[in-house]
């Protein structure tokens, strides 16, 4: 099984440098393979706990390689949720990647372990006509330390902690 590790995250700053220069990136320091993936950038300001500036990625297996390079500049420059990261950001940026991996479905709502899973979560939107998404990564409860996703729609809303 293919874990992340530092070399990817090496790998999505080495393309978002590059992406700056107008230059490729360098060959990256991992192996390929096919996997669901998410890149995630955060920035400390003035010392304290970096936030959120990015986070983009697919449920869909994807070349590794590919996959991290399109997504490392997707979560960078295309999150609609943020302004583009730009390139003077560079030195207060983290990266993480995650692969995601065992797939399993939920019995129920509360049929998950903090920092252990990520959930996605999906429902119809009967306002709309639409279905709608979510998806959590582990990490993202493990660092909160309680989860609380709110889905809203007029008529739905789902909690879990």
């Amino acid at each position: 099984m293919v874990s992340a590790n530092r070399e990817m995250v090496v790998y999505c700053f080495d393309a978002l440098v590059a992406h700056y220069n107008g230059e490729e990136a360098p060959p990256p320091a991992f192996d390929e393979g096919q996997h669901p993936l998410f890149v995630t950038w955060k920035k400390a300001v003035n010392g304290g706990e970096p936030r959120l500036r990015g986070c983009i990625g697919t449920l869909e297996a994807r070349c590794i390689v590919n996959g991290f390079k399109d997504y490392a500049l997707t979560s960078a420059l295309r999150d609609r949720r943020f302004p583009p990261i730009q390139a003077k950001e560079l030195p207060n940026l983290e990266c993480t990647v995650s692969i995601l991996t065992n797939y399993e479905p939920a019995r129920d709502y509360l049929d998950w372990e903090v920092g252990k899973h990520g959930i996605i979560i999906e429902f119809a939107d009967p306002d709309y006509n639409t279905r709608r998404s979510a998806t959590y990564l582990p990490e993202v409860a493990a660092h909160e330390g309680k989860l609380s996703i709110i889905l809203l729609t007029r008529k739905q809303l789902i909690e879990i902690e």
